[in-house]
């Protein structure tokens, strides 16, 4: 189903607030004209009053320690399969889950899905081509294909989809097409919502000897809750449930950058002789719109100071940019549509993995009988790597798989890991995986590979 076709039910249902949320199901989702004069006002709703007992502040004890106390959680929701995070790997691990037929639940903390590639306006497909012999081939295929597939029958959804070119998507587009997809498979819905730590089981594994993950509390309006699952997905991109779980990582500096699109493009008028003004970026689907990206300073992604000082600096820095453009002379008409709202962040924590991606290990085409994906160049011209399972799988936590940038590779692997078909491959991955462990109950890490890679292909994803 549509989510044009959606009735009031059906979409309060799909975003898992059931249609016992009498309250919300008799909005009128329809745009209405907002009064704000005396002469209109004839009665509001009064609202429920708290007299404050409920809350359970922080505690600044007499020398000047912070305490949280203790605090029992209420339970939000009980899934099959938890994925954290609504970027690529998060969207694509979500639905290849869901299609398996297991309850799965999806958390972000934007109000719309595409992560980096939406809120971050990285819309340029880099990394699903390579080289088999002299012949390029596209390693991307699976969910990740089918997304790209489905956006060339979008107005304006993406450009450049010929063979052996990265085409570039719309991020409007892109968010509109994601909402289609996951409530197309039934996916319980968490927007809004920032994960901030995990649930571990108070016994660990018997077998391993590691700590059991049983979930992630997530903040929210109404302040921390917990969803409760037997697999658990970080595609956060940051690590935001498995560094809390004990997962071994490491943290990593990484280039931190802020895209930005300007438009009117289709105005300009070159002056014969004159030489374009620089940062003119690149084409999108959009006539007379471009996308500009950033490349930034090498510094902590996890770091709310620096995550600040950047937006600032930034933001300041693209602003003049846009006026050198504007002050030559034939791009007068140029001006910036938008910032991204979500700064680019490119490398934070990675698991420490069973196995760890090698660039070496990469360029000589090493195969891995665990292979759950191959990853592309970014133009194409080099041979697919493999994407063994192991290196989703923490060494010593259990049920907790991650996919997308944060997955276990060396650092000169990172430049590929990261981009967004790759990114696609490995949380298609990861989600067929998770699914299929809660299916023949067993940890993440005992899943039967063979089926996992019977299911990928079976999901029309490519393995080489």
């Amino acid at each position: 189903m549509y989510l044009s076709e959606l009735t009031r039910r059906d979409l309060l249902k799909s975003f898992g607030l059931g249609v016992g949320a009498a309250a919300l199901s008799a909005v009128n989702l329809a745009p209405q004209t907002a009064r704000a004069d005396f002469v209109s006002q004839k009665d509001k709703t009064s609202g429920t009053l708290l007299d404050g007992s409920q809350a359970t502040p922080v505690k600044m004890q007499a020398d000047g320690s912070i305490v949280r106390p203790q605090l029992l959680l209420p339970t939000i929701c009980e899934t099959d399969v938890l994925v954290v995070g609504g970027g690529p790997a998060g969207c694509c691990a979500a639905i290849a889950a869901a299609r398996l037929g297991v309850k799965t639940t999806l958390v972000e903390r934007y109000g719309h899905f595409g992560g980096l590639c939406t809120g971050g306006l990285v819309v340029h497909i880099l990394g699903h081509w390579t080289l088999e012999g002299k012949e390029k081939v596209q390693a991307t295929q699976g969910i990740g294909e089918e997304m790209m597939k489905r956006l060339e029958g979008l107005p304006n959804g993406i450009v450049n989809r010929e063979f052996g070119r990265n085409p570039t998507l719309d991020a409007e587009a892109y968010k509109y097409l994601l909402v289609e997809m996951i409530t197309e498979a039934n996916i319980e819905v968490f927007l809004h919502s920032w994960a901030i730590d995990a649930i571990v089981d108070d016994k660990v594994d018997s077998t391993t000897g590691n700590p059991i993950v049983r979930g992630a509390v997530i903040q929210t309006k109404l302040g921390p809750q917990a969803i409760l699952a037997k697999q658990v997905i970080d595609t956060t991109g940051d690590g935001d449930v498995f560094a809390p779980s004990g997962a071994a990582h490491t943290q990593r500096m990484y280039n931190i950058g802020l895209p930005y699109r300007i438009g009117n493009l289709d105005r300009a008028k070159p002056q014969n002789g004159e030489k374009p003004p620089r940062h003119l970026g690149d084409v999108t689907p959009v006539p007379g719109v471009r996308w500009v990206n950033m490349t930034g300073p090498s510094l902590d992604g996890v770091d709310v100071k620096t995550l600040s000082k950047l937006e600032l600096q930034h933001r300041k820095q693209i602003w003049k940019q846009v006026q050198e453009v504007r002050n030559t002379p034939g791009y007068e008409d140029v001006y910036l549509m938008e910032t991204a709202p979500q700064i680019g962040v490119r490398i934070t924590r990675v698991i420490e993995g069973e196995e760890t991606l090698k660039l070496e290990d990469a360029k000589s085409g090493k195969k891995f009988e665990d292979c759950v994906g191959i990853g592309g160049a970014w133009h194409g011209d080099h041979i697919g790597w493999q994407i063994p399972y192991r290196s989703l799988v923490p060494k010593n936590v259990e049920n907790i798989i991650t996919a997308g940038r944060s997955l276990s590779a060396e650092p000169l692997m990172s430049d590929v890991v990261r981009v967004i078909p790759n990114c696609w491959v490995s949380g298609h991955a990861a989600g067929v995986a998770a699914a299929l462990a809660v299916k023949s109950g067993v940890l993440a890490r005992n899943v039967s590979i063979p089926n996992v890679q019977k299911t990928l292909l079976e999901q029309k994803a490519y393995l080489g």
